[in-house]
């Protein structure tokens, strides 16, 4: 990423202080970020992330990872982990998403994201949402991931990480542009999904409007 001088500088670092306000009142305790990826989309996982930050971490560009571009997110991604304390992913796919519903699958995530952590956080800073079944503290900040560094280091291991698994799934399935639309419903993949019908990946509760019941196979 190109280096940053001065005035720019000044800017970004600017930013990213306001960006620590929610960590900022909670000095004595270890806090993590939660956020999710893949909430939406009509084929795929929902992928959940979880990081704790140091105190003192300093990562320019961290942002909500809708903001960013590809490169950035993916250069961050490193970033992230190479600096976070600890850090985690849970993924939960599109069969256990149709049984459960999405937002219990999104919750199921985040829970193992959590559980992958090697240090028990003290608070959870999650994006908009409160877990449940989790014995931490925890403080839903409606769009969370462009107001706290630590959710949104969370929002872009959550997002990288499901971004290149839909590409891997783009090799497998190829007639349906996964690695171009991830699995949203774009016009082009609800026409490849009327054209070929669902592949094992699409969400059988998500698709019912877009293709004839008897093509979802039960």
């Amino acid at each position: 990423m190109k280096e940053l001088t001065g005035e720019k500088l000044e800017k970004e670092l600017e930013r990213l202080k306001q960006m620590r306000f929610y960590e900022e009142q909670y000095p004595d305790m270890v806090i993590c970020g939660i956020d999710e990826a893949g909430r939406g989309p009509l084929a795929g996982p929902v992928v959940a992330g979880a990081v704790i930050l140091p105190k003192d971490c300093q990562i320019l560009y961290l942002n909500d990872s809708k903001k960013l571009s590809e490169k950035k997110r993916d250069l961050l991604f490193d970033e992230i982990r190479e600096k976070a304390v600890s850090y985690g992913v849970g993924v939960v796919g599109p069969g256990r998403i149709d049984e459960i519903n999405i937002l219990k699958a999104t919750y199921e995530a985040m829970g193992q994201a959590i559980e992958q952590l090697k240090v028990k956080p003290q608070i959870l800073l999650n994006d908009a949402v409160t877990i449940p079944m989790v014995d931490v503290t925890q403080v839903p900040i409606v769009k969370g991931d462009a107001k706290s560094v630590s959710i949104a280091a969370a929002s872009i291991l959550a997002k990288v990480t499901r971004d290149r698994m839909m590409t891997e799934y783009d090799a497998l399935f190829p007639e349906y542009g996964f690695g171009k639309h991830k699995g949203y419903g774009t016009a082009a993949h609800i026409q490849a999904l009327k054209g070929h019908g669902p592949c094992p990946i699409h969400r059988k509760t998500f698709i019912r409007k877009f293709i004839r019941e008897d093509l979802i196979e039960e």
